[in-house]
Order: structure tokens, then C-alpha cells, then sequence
């Protein structure tokens, strides 16, 4: 079992940034793929971000590319998402995930085995 718990999000003016951390505890946190999603009322959920166990793979959704970073610090068992130049289109609940399937990135919802509760993002204009 992996528990996550996520902090960071908010209230911001677009233009603004945002850091979210996502604190992870029970199974060992560097043998988990990790990403970030996000979901509005009425959509399905999506992928921000994932990233690999060591950090050295990353994968971005092309809404975030270039705006998003996603860490981790494996010796402090957090996941990081760093939120730059903030859009109004950015508005949703923001959701760590944690994966047992480590051979590549992934990127579905259905290969995530451990989620947060969420934390709520909003960008005003």
C-alpha cells in the first residue's frame, strides 16, 4: 500500500505559479512510477505528467509542456509539480498517482494503483 497526500494548491491569477507536493508513505516510494493528473467536473480525468523512478524519464501533456515540471526526491518520499505561467484553462483538481508498473511510463488512469485525494487549482483571469 502506498498512501498519498497532496498540499500546494489554490488560488492564483493566470501568469501566476503554483508548486503542489504530494507526500508519500507505506510502500517504498522510489519502486513507484508517479504522475500528476488533473480533472474538471464533467470531463474525464487526465494526465498532466509522470515520471520514472529515478527521475531520469519524464512525460508532459502538450497543454503543460514547457509551463509544468515534475520532480520527485526519492529520500524525502515527495512528487513534486512545479506550475508556471498559469492559465485560467489550468482550473481543475490536481491528483498524485503512484504505479507498480515501472517498465515504461505511463500514462492511463487504469495503470495507476495508488491515488491522493486531490487538491483543488484554480486560475483566475
Amino acid at each position: 500500500q502506498v498512501q498519498l497526500v497532496e498540499s500546494g494548491g489554490g488560488l492564483v491569477q493566470a501568469g501566476g505559479s503554483l508548486r503542489l507536493s504530494c507526500a508519500a508513505s507505506g510502500r517504498t516510494f522510489s519502486s513507484c512510477g508517479m504522475g500528476w493528473f488533473r480533472q474538471v467536473p464533467g470531463k474525464e480525468r487526465e494526465i498532466v505528467a509522470a515520471i520514472s523512478l529515478n527521475g531520469a524519464s519524464t512525460y508532459y501533456a502538450n497543454s503543460v509542456k514547457g509551463r509544468f515540471t515534475i520532480s520527485r526526491d526519492n529520500a524525502k518520499n515527495n512528487l513534486y509539480l512545479q506550475m508556471n505561467s498559469l492559465k485560467p484553462e489550468d482550473t481543475a483538481v490536481y491528483s498524485c498517482a503512484a504505479t507498480k508498473n515501472t517498465d515504461t511510463l505511463r500514462l492511463g488512469t487504469n495503470a495507476y494503483d495508488y491515488w491522493g485525494q486531490g487538491t483543488q487549482v484554480t486560475v483566475s483571469s
